[in-house]
């Protein structure tokens, strides 16, 4: 028998600064008296929170559509590919409502106008934290909104608009009640964190009464006081980030990168109209290990934009080698809608793009599975993320969730304790330990 409670299927897409705007929207839903079901069949209504960032994400994100009109009819679509709506109404104009990115007030609108909410607000119906799609020992959050570069490749700023920092209070008080809740590390998004209270100058903000400017540099110290791990991802590789190296540790924000440098090459970051591209990526990432020979960077790639010739290829082959990069994502470029670098002569065939990628990953294994092997006799915390049939899996402060390899230990533990383990093996992506 169907609860009183209206009904709402949800399907998120996309990266995790849109987990974090899905998880903004079922709290809402939540605090209304809204419940969420896993069958679209018992739902009255179905919301899909895209991506639309590249072609691939923007099929998955049409398909997830397709299939939740097909078998409920009555669909909700925000997130990114909502910034392009008469795309979206052009193959399904059942659609109730269209909304564009971080924007839970409209989707709010949309449900109230097609699915009336039951009774007023009553927030003890929600835990402090909210409703999250993560596990409980680990959470997404984000600290900004937007982007002011105008990198070719990229619609995000399109799509989400320019920079607006979040006041730094509030990303500390949201970072104190994931902690009060039991989670254990923080994941730290946005689309450019080192630029973080850039938009508002790095005024004067209060953090429990003290004054404290908004800047990188004292977010990360403010995070830093938690007692839990804090990741940060999306490092541009600013002056500024020198400045943070000291106050990294691995029990609390963590000797851990995630920069997109995109690319190595000077010519072709120009052409990407990279920020930050003043200063050669190696030389960043030597000084940053002559301070902290212990961090840890990830970066992604694109391989094949407009006018990449063999011999700039060749030069991200050897950056990535010499450069030392620890996990690297890569993918081909890929014309998006609405991107500058449409516009660019000498297209590379995809063809050319494909198997460039496909070096550029073989390439990276070889290299990973030498980075690892050099742990093998070492001794970490690991936090668990599952108890498997074959023992323990979990992660260090050198690998982060869902994108990075896992450390399998033998031992006993739960998901979201940490246990000290020393490594035993390796492979091209995972770790082997046993717990001590």
């Amino acid at each position: 028998m169907r609860s009183r409670e209206p009904a709402i299927g949800f399907v998120s897409l996309g990266c995790p600064k849109a987990v974090v705007d899905a998880e903004h929207i079922l709290t809402r839903l939540r605090a209304e008296g809204y419940r969420t079901v896993g069958d679209y069949g018992e739902a009255d209504l179905v919301i899909i929170n895209t991506c639309g960032f590249i072609d691939s994400a923007v099929a998955e994100s049409m398909d997830a559509i397709g299939e939740a009109v097909q078998a409920n009819g009555r669909v909700i679509v925000t997130g990114c590919l909502g910034s392009r709506a008469q795309t979206i109404r052009a193959r399904y104009p059942e659609v109730l409502a269209i909304t564009g990115p971080h924007d839970d007030e409209a989707v709010m609108a949309a449900v109230h106008r097609h699915l009336p909410r039951p009774h007023d607000p009553f927030l003890d119906l929600v835990p402090a934290q909210g409703i999250r799609l993560t596990p409980a020992h680990y959470a997404y959050l984000k600290i900004s909104e937007g982007c002011n570069h105008r990198c070719r490749f990229c619609i995000i700023p399109a799509l989400r608009g320019p920079l607006v920092s979040r006041p730094l209070g509030e990303i500390v008080k949201e970072a104190e009640a994931l902690v009060r809740a039991g989670v254990r590390e923080i994941v730290i998004v946005a689309q450019d964190t080192s630029a973080y209270g850039m938009d508002l100058k790095h005024r004067v903000a209060f953090v429990g009464g003290r004054a404290v400017r908004m800047s990188f540099l004292e977010l990360v110290r403010e995070l830093g006081r938690l007692g839990v791990w804090v990741r940060l991802h999306y490092v541009y590789p600013y002056p500024a980030v020198e400045d943070i190296l000291p106050l990294l540790d691995t029990e609390g924000v963590l000797p851990y990168l995630d920069v997109p440098f995109q690319h190595a090459h000077p010519r072709i970051l120009q052409a990407m109209l990279r920020p930050a591209g003043q200063v050669h990526p190696l030389k960043c990432i030597q000084s940053w290990r002559a301070i902290r020979p212990d961090l840890v960077i990830r970066s992604t790639f694109i391989v094949g934009f407009p006018g990449e010739t063999e011999e700039e290829f060749s030069a991200l082959l050897d950056f990535v080698g010499d450069a030392g990069i620890d996990r690297l994502g890569a993918f081909s470029y890929s014309p998006v809608e609405g991107a500058a670098a449409n516009a660019l002569p000498d297209a590379v065939p995809e063809e050319i793009r494909d198997e460039r990628l496909g070096r550029l990953m073989q390439h990276q294994a070889a290299i990973s599975a030498a980075r690892l092997a050099a742990r093998v006799g070492q001794d970490y915390d690991v936090l668990i993320d599952a108890v498997t049939d074959d023992g323990l899996a979990g992660r260090s402060y050198a690998e982060a969730p869902d994108i990075d390899g896992i450390i399998y230990v033998q031992g006993k533990g739960r998901p979201g304790e940490r246990v000290r383990a020393r490594v035993t093996g390796s492979d091209t992506h995972d770790l082997f330990a046993t717990a001590l």
